[in-house]
């Protein structure tokens, strides 16, 4: 009876095992598996964080390389320009009115673009943007969106055109002296000024009489809703006297660039 008795279990204990040993199988294949691509991935990223692998180019890395070489380019075509000055002049001995009338006519056209240095007094206007926990100042206006805390194009292209109102003989933005077909462009809250990125405060000279400069500021209805925001939400606004300067003359290429209908 014992042997009946036992039979029928040892027989159960078996068919028990057999059922779950390729499942105990199946689970060391996995954990083996696991283990393979583990292995197989530290193997690649050699220790470093593969997502954040600094040999992977960005599109912001790309703009600033490209904003650098064209500061390089900028540069050498002012060398160049002002080499072929200097042996013109050292070339031209002619001493007779007509030669002196048209050297002064040139020189006159050359100032007016803006590729000739100019001296005098200046103010330098700073734009910012506000803290990005910017909160409203002031009651009955509403908390900012993320839009009124950062400085537009538009706010740019105010100050400009308020100091050319105000007689300024020369406007500076950042580096790079305006002339006639310069353009203020923003994308987003970086400014693209003739093949160069650059990012806030904004910095923006102009040469010429510090009174009427500043009250043609203070005259210009787009500026005056700007300082809304300055008092309002904390847009970042500063007007400097900086003395007597020196402004360099625009030193870029002065060719135009336009699209052209492919084929």
């Amino acid at each position: 009876m014992s042997n009946s008795a036992d039979s029928p279990g040892t027989e159960s204990s078996a068919g028990h095992r057999n059922r779950f040993r390729p499942v105990r199988i199946l689970t060391v294949a996995v954990f083996a598996l696991a283990g393979l691509i583990f292995f197989t991935s530290f193997n690649t990223a050699k220790g470093t964080n593969i997502r954040t692998d600094s040999s992977m180019l960005k599109l912001s890395d790309l703009i600033q390389e490209r904003s650098r070489k064209n500061k390089e380019l900028d540069d050498s075509n002012s060398v160049l320009r002002n080499e072929i000055e200097g042996l013109a002049e050292e070339g031209d001995s002619s001493t007779d009115d007509g030669t002196k009338a048209t050297r002064e006519k040139l020189a006159d056209l050359a100032n007016r673009a803006g590729t000739q240095e100019i001296s005098g007094k200046a103010i330098t206007v700073t734009l910012d943007d506000a803290p990005p926990d910017a909160t409203a100042k002031l009651p009955g206006y509403p908390e900012p969106q993320p839009d009124y805390l950062v400085i537009h194009q538009q706010d740019l292209q105010a100050v400009v055109n308020a100091l050319w109102q105000g007689g300024a003989r020369g406007i500076k933005v950042m580096d790079q002296r305006l002339i006639s077909t310069s353009a203020v462009r923003c994308v987003g809250n970086t400014l693209i000024l003739q093949g160069r990125v650059y990012s806030p405060p904004y910095r923006i000279q102009a040469v010429g009489d510090p009174k009427k400069l500043k009250q043609a500021l203070a005259d210009s209805a787009a500026i005056q809703n700007y300082m809304v925001y300055v008092n309002v939400y904390g847009l970042g606004w500063k007007v400097a006297d900086d003395g007597t300067v020196t402004m360099p003359g625009y030193s870029g290429t002065v060719d135009l660039h336009y699209a052209k209908p492919a084929g």
